[in-house]
């Protein structure tokens, strides 16, 4: 059972630092909740940093305390996320502890699943189970500002992605992704919680020896 001995107040949610001294999921990795590994800055913003201390490499992941339901997940990133290290995953989810419905994981995640030249985000609808819809995109590089964000509706699924802080852009050109999912895999909701992580692929150690950080600057949900 994973322990948790610290929470954080973020964007008007109490969120628990997940900690484990044994490698878990995802990766599987060992999570620290250490001040140096998840914080909030004078601004409010909360950072996500992977860190090498001693021997071993230790990810970051928080976890909402509540379960939302149906509506409008809204993360807002102040990183550029375009170039991160082929061994390292930002997710942005849903994720229930029961096995029900894949547990009804909703996933944004950029990451380098599919090698350096492949594409860097990931739109990912219950992984879990055989046969998973998904959506890959190219987010672009030199964007800081961004918001990324998915409505989950019931038996539908709409995603989009774009710079700046603006969910709903003047400028179509702003938009660098978006997918609607209509069908059977789009879960019903339950005990899920959003989630948010930085991570190692495999575990193993970013290919440049660096640690990571990440900033989110806020996050909202609108119910539906």
């Amino acid at each position: 059972m994973m322990q948790y001995t610290r929470s954080i107040q973020f964007s008007g949610y109490t969120w628990r630092v997940k900690r484990h001294t044994t490698p878990v999921g995802p990766g599987p990795n060992y999570f620290s909740d250490a001040d140096c590994s998840v914080w909030l800055d004078p601004r409010g913003r909360l950072h996500l940093k992977i860190t090498h201390t001693g021997s071993r490499w230790e990810c970051a992941e928080v976890i909402c305390t509540r379960s939302l339901g149906y509506g409008t997940y809204r993360f807002y990133l102040d990183s550029e996320v375009h170039a991160l290290d082929p061994k390292v995953v930002l997710g942005l989810f849903t994720w229930s502890d029961t096995r029900d419905f894949g547990y009804r994981e909703i996933d944004i995640e950029f990451a380098r699943f599919q090698g350096a030249t492949g594409p860097n985000g990931y739109y990912t609808i219950r992984p879990h189970d055989q046969g998973y819809p998904q959506h890959t995109f190219q987010w672009i590089a030199g964007v800081r500002q961004s918001v990324h964000w998915f409505r989950w509706e019931p038996g539908r699924l709409y995603f989009r992605s774009v710079r700046g802080h603006r969910p709903q852009p003047s400028s179509a050109s702003a938009i660098v992704a978006e997918w609607t999912y209509t069908g059977s895999f789009v879960p019903p909701p339950g005990d899920e919680n959003p989630r948010m992580n930085l991570w190692l692929l495999n575990g193993e150690p970013p290919t440049n020896g660096r640690e990571v950080e990440v900033i989110i600057s806020r996050f909202e949900f609108q119910p539906l």
